[in-house]
């Protein structure tokens, strides 16, 4: 088959890292793939390395100064829906609500739902549910939202993990990847997502003050971030917190591709106390690696992460469990983790696919 994935970005975001991966397996299946992304800001490439058997297509798009987000929405919409316009594929799978815009009529993979107050966006946000010939969801807590809010049964197909790779950077041959981060570090509670309401980070923020009151030599580290959105007032409420509670958050943005498994792999817990999630990648990643998750309870995390993450719900359950899986690691629930993370391979996504994309004919 003739396969097109759609997405918004080259950065490193959850989606994107989806995108990628499932089309170097479908590669690997023997289809024959193509992703196409908008090229933002004068971007050539993507935040790594693509399999050469994938075929890729980024269209220019030029930063508009004073653009306002729905704006520079609406523009991606066109922008990718007119380079696409007379394109031929067997299959078209947008992985966001922009290129599923972009392209009415395709299969869509619903990560997660949003709430959008600007009409303009809540119609995108519509439409790109609604307007698609088939819908996919990576758990089955998401396809249950999208069934009791619309209407439609998605395909439920699970994200893969590239457990090996985080793994590998927890073993001995990552030592020296593992000691760089500490040295550069020293012992901290690591958060990958960047600075956003979605991700929680006031909570954690709050709990890290109770965590470092016991354990001051915990700090908080976040990575990753990058984002449409504006969230500079988010930020700012994050920063001043933040320093009326003297938690000092090292924010590193977005790390190098090759070095983010050593970050991940070298952190005493990892924090995941997203308020909304489709699936929770990056802290699978953290249980390939070994390192024990906190993470939200929500019935989507419960779901995904079982036996293997500890859960927990405002910012004081929040830093009981972080102190917790710092001072009294879990042996049984890491390996828990391991294996769990093991089990979700992008082969076995990419073969769930191309079962999806037979069936429509």
């Amino acid at each position: 088959m003739r396969v097109a994935l759609l997405t918004y970005s080259t950065k490193p975001r959850g989606g994107v890292v989806h995108t990628l991966a499932l089309a170097e397996a479908l590669a690997r299946a023997g289809e024959e793939v193509t992703v196409w992304s908008l090229g933002r800001g004068g971007d050539a490439a993507f935040f790594r390395h693509v399999d050469p058997a994938v075929t890729l297509r980024l269209v220019p798009f030029p930063d508009v100064a004073g653009e306002d987000v729905g704006a520079r929405i609406l523009r991606s919409i066109e922008v990718l829906g007119t380079a696409f316009r007379d394109e031929s594929y067997d299959v078209v799978h947008a992985q966001d609500c922009i290129s599923a815009n972009a392209v009415p009529g395709c299969v869509r993979t619903v990560h997660h739902l949003d709430t959008f107050t600007t009409p303009a966006l809540a119609a995108c946000h519509e439409r790109a549910v609604v307007q698609p010939r088939a819908l996919v969801c990576v758990s089955a807590a998401v396809a249950a939202e999208v069934a009791t809010g619309w209407g439609r049964v998605p395909t439920v197909i699970p994200n893969g993990v590239d457990a090996a790779r985080f793994a590998a950077a927890a073993g001995p041959a990552g030592e020296a990847g593992r000691q760089g981060w500490r040295d550069r570090l020293g012992r901290y509670v690591l958060a990958v997502g960047g600075i956003e309401p979605r991700k929680g980070t006031l909570d954690l923020v709050e709990a890290m003050a109770a965590v470092r009151a016991r354990r001051p030599d915990l700090s908080l580290v976040v990575a990753g971030g990058e984002t449409l959105f504006d969230y500079r007032d988010y930020r700012a409420r994050v920063e001043e917190r933040a320093a009326e509670l003297g938690v000092h958050p090292v924010v590193l943005g977005a790390v190098p591709d090759p070095e983010l498994p050593a970050l991940v792999a070298a952190a005493d817990v990892f924090a995941f106390p997203s308020t909304k999630e489709g699936f929770g990648l990056a802290a699978m990643e953290a249980l390939a690696a070994g390192v024990p998750v906190v993470t939200r309870d929500l019935p989507v995390l419960r779901e995904v992460f079982g036996d293997a993450a500890a859960f927990a719900g405002d910012a004081g359950e929040l830093a009981v469990a972080l102190l917790g899986a710092a001072e009294r690691p879990d042996a049984t629930r890491r390996a828990a983790g391991r294996v769990l993370a093991a089990r979700h391979t992008w082969d076995a996504a990419a073969a769930a696919h191309q079962v999806l994309y037979r069936s429509l004919g």
